[in-house]
């Protein structure tokens, strides 16, 4: 392997450890102001952000695989890996929906989702980054499994979309059922994601 290689390795796996660290991050403080202010939308987005954690060591355990023999099969950490995330992803979508029908039902509203508006534009920010950043060490690497990583990145843009999209809907119009709607919309993200 050559030093370039070896560097970009490098960068793959520290992009990996950058990606768990931020979603630790952004997960605890989702779920804190998703409880507090009563957002079901931005409360779930937080549970996504851990679902992406385990996604995430998975993805480092497979960067220092293929760093060590490029042509090695997964390896049955990675394979746990990916069947917890689908499974994580399914019991979320549950869950949010759960959470959709209850909400409805006893017309539960957000306090306020300016905590969404803010947490989804920084999200957006970091993946558009990241995604970038992990296809360019991808392509010089020639790596289909470090592109395909990539992509999943630009999963955690859609759902930061939804999130913006339906606390803007809420903090401008004051419309009842916004965060139902978007809580609805990460977990349709969800499932087809697991």
């Amino acid at each position: 392997m050559t030093s370039l290689e070896q560097k970009l390795y490098n960068t793959a796996f520290l992009l990996s450890l950058f990606t768990i660290f931020y979603n630790v991050l952004e997960g605890i403080i989702s779920i804190i102001f998703g409880i507090e202010d009563e957002t079901l939308s931005l409360f779930g987005f937080g549970v996504d952000s851990f679902i992406e954690v385990i996604s995430g060591i998975g993805i480092a355990g497979m960067i220092i695989r293929i760093k060590e023999n490029p042509e090695s099969n997964r390896s049955n950490f990675e394979i746990n890996a990916l069947k917890i995330t689908g499974t994580s992803f399914f019991l979320l979508s549950a869950g949010l929906l759960a959470g959709v029908v209850y909400n409805i039902i006893n017309h539960v509203k957000p306090e306020t989702t300016l905590w969404g508006v803010i947490i989804s534009l920084v999200s957006i920010a970091v993946m558009i980054w990241l995604l970038k950043a992990k296809k360019n060490v991808g392509k010089e690497l020639d790596s289909d499994a470090i592109i395909a990583d990539a992509n999943c990145t630009r999963v955690c843009i859609y759902m930061s979309l939804v999130l913006l999209a339906s606390s803007l809907i809420y903090v401008l119009t004051g419309f009842a059922y916004a965060d139902a709607i978007g809580a609805a919309g990460l977990a349709y993200i969800s499932i087809t994601e697991g």
